[in-house]
């Protein structure tokens, strides 16, 4: 059974509340594509295939502070392109050890080919993101300095 962008969408945040690099990365064709268009110090700009993506998430969410307790007022856009849906997302969640609160948007556009992710384009708050887990003065420094990633 294929699964339609739809259902693939779901199941990616699902993944991401999950913290499961494997579920996530499960998701994806052996060749896919999954870029972050808007670039920040200390990330990659592109996972190419789906070890990288695995490795990717498997690392990060790993040495993480942030969970992600839900993903909610997610609004799903149908494309005119049957492969492609866009999902927004809103995590609210905590950052440990303290338990402060956590909260991050995004936008998502998958293109989606016989049931598996084929490209992403990943449009998520990476400073928001930095600054919640105390890590945006490292951003700031590494942009100050050139510091730059794949």
């Amino acid at each position: 059974m294929r699964l339609t962008p739809r259902e693939v969408l779901a199941r990616y945040h699902r993944a991401m509340v999950g913290r499961s690099a494997d579920d996530l990365a499960d998701l994806y064709a052996a060749d896919a594509l999954h870029t972050f268009p808007f670039r920040a110090p200390l990330f990659p700009g592109r996972l190419e295939g789906r070890e990288e993506i695995r490795a990717l998430y498997r690392a990060a969410w790993g040495a993480s502070p942030v969970r992600i307790a839900e993903l909610h007022d997610v609004v799903v856009h149908e494309a005119a392109d049957p492969e492609v849906v866009i999902g927004e997302w809103e995590a609210t969640g905590t950052v440990e050890p303290d338990g402060r609160p956590f909260r991050a948007t995004g936008l998502l556009t998958l293109r989606v080919r016989n049931g598996e992710i084929v490209e992403t384009r990943d449009y998520m708050d990476v400073f928001g993101t930095y600054h919640a887990m105390g890590r945006l003065e490292d951003v700031v420094a590494a942009a100050q300095s050139g510091a730059a990633t794949a």
